[in-house]
């Protein structure tokens, strides 16, 4: 069962890609141009340019407080300044690259508790997340699994992610590296979920974690394991092929919502 406490503010999870109708998406999103964003490149490896293409496209877009919030081996995620941006942030923007670095950096951090209060407790509040970035922002991330592979048992590796959302598994780049399989596996271990599949140049905007609503030119899958009723994973070994029965499966594109609690789909 879903919580009766939704969350107050918004996500946008990206599938990774060309992002240029994500950008559009979240400047249209803010309240006022003038508001602060803050892009976190953590999951990156090339930081400095990662943060200058984001800050120059979304100043084009109309942006005029873009920032770069650095967080990594060398800037703290609890300095006093990245936590007093964070409270003033209107948007906190994660980039593609390693969701592995953005857990590492964040969890057990005053900037996760405050980032988690603000979300839950603030109408205006933005998070969004491309790639790497969309698949670190629910309670678990897939990290692991690749082709025939993962539906075998042993095959995926699930991680604690951000924990903004609680009941939703979030896969980047779905049907382009066809990520079907491990996601499906991984909703055997997290029945409680909905796993959707966020295909390239696609996203959903989740409204206080009730309706999620896609955007794009793609595709996002959702797949809806509530009605399993059978499923082998306790009794095979390792490597052996997994089994599910009555797993359910959704495909929406640009203007389809999802409600996330009845796991039901209507058009805007």
């Amino acid at each position: 069962m879903l919580p009766s406490d939704f969350p107050l503010g918004t996500i946008v999870a990206f599938g990774g890609g060309d992002d240029d109708v994500l950008l559009v998406q979240l400047c249209a999103l803010l309240p006022s141009p003038a508001l602060p964003v803050e892009i976190i490149t953590t999951a990156s490896r090339d930081v400095a340019a990662t943060a200058a293409a984001y800050e120059q496209a979304l100043r084009e877009l109309g942006c005029q407080q873009v920032h770069h919030l650095a967080i990594d081996e060398h800037h703290p995620a609890d300095h006093p300044a990245t936590l007093r941006r964070l409270h003033q942030a209107a948007l906190v923007f994660f980039t593609g690259g390693d969701q592995e670095r953005i857990t590492d950096f964040l969890a057990d951090t005053e900037f996760l508790r405050v980032l988690r209060h603000r979300f839950q407790t603030d109408a205006a509040f933005l998070v969004a997340g491309t790639s790497a970035g969309a698949a670190a922002l629910p309670a678990y991330m897939l990290v692991g699994g690749q082709g025939w592979r993962a539906l075998r048992k042993g095959g995926i590796e699930v991680l604690p992610g951000l924990g903004l959302l609680p009941h939703l598994l979030i896969d980047q780049h779905f049907v382009e590296r066809s990520r079907f399989g491990r996601l499906a596996h991984a909703l055997l271990a997290h029945a409680h979920c909905l796993g959707l599949g966020v295909g390239e140049e696609t996203g959903i905007i989740i409204r206080q974690g009730q309706q999620a609503e896609v955007f794009g030119y793609g595709q996002v899958v959702v797949l809806d394991g509530q009605h399993l009723h059978s499923h082998n994973l306790e009794q095979i070994e390792q490597g052996e092929p997994v089994s599910m029965l009555n797993l359910h499966v959704h495909v929406l594109v640009q203007g389809q919502v999802l409600d996330i609690r009845a796991s039901e789909v209507r058009k805007v």
